[in-house]
């Protein structure tokens, strides 16, 4: 009974950690990375000094001041990710996990966003506002069903729409500042199956003979949502014509995911249910030495658990640090470096609160490392109106084999990028990039919330694709 009330309702802990932890594989965590086509086509690189682009609102608005015109600017890249799995494992009564591979999780998935900049005149001279909508973090994977990681992993969607307005001023011709206001909107839809002929199986009460592993499978899905605020703030310093050097913080952002959870129990469970609250009413009319009183909190779990109820979640997107270093060689030719700092290990844990008084809450180790990203770009004026460019990262995972879930096939990757940009007129421009990501082979070996055994490992890779228009007046 001890084992069981261990395993039986880490369901949404593991779920949520998973939903946290298993961002698209561009980048690591569940960052998303693709503000902008032309970063996108530099590998990220130059993302704090870019003098052409308006997603500088959200990356580092000290660069607005790179724009003296009117700018509206619309992006839009398309994540195609693609994972296989190779595993098996052991249910929680020792028999062999039973289920496909899973197929596909990934699906190609499109990341808008928009941005508009507003350098100030007259009396406002070297003043910068801009605003921006976009998406900084999310995921979208879902496995079949009945596969054989399902006790671990079904669906994961994990959206955040981050609206920003900024201000920059322009203290020195070689010197700025930029400050801006965020606010996040987080939304968080997860699900998998739930092992209950185990959990039957292994309560070693008068219901267990029904118990077949494997055999009674549930469904359990959680969903909630939630706002917060955060901050980002940078600077800009051109120490001579042909160097310039950005840095940017992004700070963290807290929410408390509020909604629902809803549990599919097959009949052999529900019949079982009143069997264990029944017993736990006998156990408490027992002497008060009698040792099975100790059971009662275990068997009022599982009499009562399991049942449709509110659940709530913090939830902190981590904060990061970014450095840009460009140099021009010439008026055409231009190579920057990056290095971004990501503060993961905010995610030191999960805590799911259940608003069922039967459902103890369930805290589940995350334990994310922070992590490190080194981007290396360079962009070439072919002529006045195209521009070629490319760059290589590489970028490190928070995650490790100790914590890794199904949700989670994350790892070390390598970034290849190509783009251009046709300047149509002199107001019109229009951006297209491409990005190839290798993965590094992604290890699990992880426990599901009824006890089953999971050991194998995920191979991915992903196609990038992207388009931006810009229109300056």
């Amino acid at each position: 009974m001890n084992h069981v009330n261990r395993t039986t309702f880490s369901a949404l802990a593991l779920g949520i950690a998973g939903v946290l932890a298993m961002g698209q594989a561009q980048a690591s965590g569940f960052q998303l990375r693709e503000t902008s086509v032309k970063n996108l086509g530099r590998g990220q690189a130059g993302v704090t000094t870019a003098r052409d682009d308006a997603s500088v609102v959200s990356n580092n608005p000290a660069a607005m001041v790179n724009l003296d015109k009117n700018t509206v600017q619309a992006d839009v890249t398309v994540i195609d990710v693609s994972f296989g799995f190779d595993g098996g494992g052991t249910s929680g009564a020792g028999t062999p996990l039973t289920g496909g591979d899973g197929g596909d999780p990934g699906e190609p998935t499109a990341v808008p966003n928009l941005a508009a900049v507003f350098p100030m005149h007259g009396a406002l001279e070297g003043l910068t506002f801009g605003a921006s909508v976009g998406a900084p973090f999310g995921l979208k994977t879902e496995y079949d069903r009945d596969w054989v990681g399902r006790y671990n992993a079904v669906k994961s969607d994990l959206k955040t729409v981050d609206f920003t307005l900024s201000a920059a001023l322009k203290v020195h011709d070689r010197f700025s500042v930029g400050l801006g206001f965020i606010y996040e909107r987080a939304d968080v839809t997860l699900s998998n199956a739930v092992d209950f002929g185990t959990i039957m199986a292994g309560t070693g009460l008068p219901p267990a003979a029904g118990g077949v592993p494997q055999g009674f499978d549930g469904f359990a899905e959680v969903s909630g949502d939630d706002t917060g605020f955060g901050w980002v703030a940078g600077m800009q310093w051109q120490p001579t014509d042909q160097l310039s050097i950005g840095y940017s913080h992004r700070s963290e952002i807290d929410t408390e995911l509020e909604g629902d959870v809803e549990f599919t129990t097959p009949a052999q469970f529900q019949a079982a249910q009143s069997v264990y609250r029944a017993t736990a009413a006998a156990f408490a009319r027992l002497p008060a030495n009698d040792p099975r009183r100790a059971l009662i909190p275990q068997l009022l779990v599982l009499g009562n658990g399991f049942v449709n109820s509110k659940i709530s979640a913090p939830l902190t997107t981590p904060s990061e640090d970014t450095i840009s270093v460009q140099y021009d060689f010439s008026d055409s030719i231009r190579v920057m470096a990056d290095a971004q700092f990501t503060d993961w290990s905010s995610l030191r844990s999960i805590n799911i609160d259940y608003v069922n008084p039967f459902q103890p809450n369930t805290v589940e180790d995350f334990s994310w490392k922070d992590t490190e990203m080194y981007a290396l770009g360079a962009e070439w004026d072919l002529s006045d109106a195209f521009t070629l460019r490319g760059g290589v990262t590489m970028d490190e995972t928070p995650t490790h084999i100790e914590t890794r879930t199904p949700r989670l096939p994350d790892n070390d990757r390598m970034l290849y990028s190509i783009g251009f940009t046709w300047h149509v007129s002199d107001a019109f421009s229009v951006d297209a990039a491409y990005q190839r990501i290798e993965i590094d082979t992604s290890d699990v070996d992880i426990r599901s919330s009824s006890n089953s055994h999971l050991v194998g490992s995920f191979d991915g890779y992903a196609n990038l694709f992207g388009v931006s228009a810009q229109y300056q007046f």
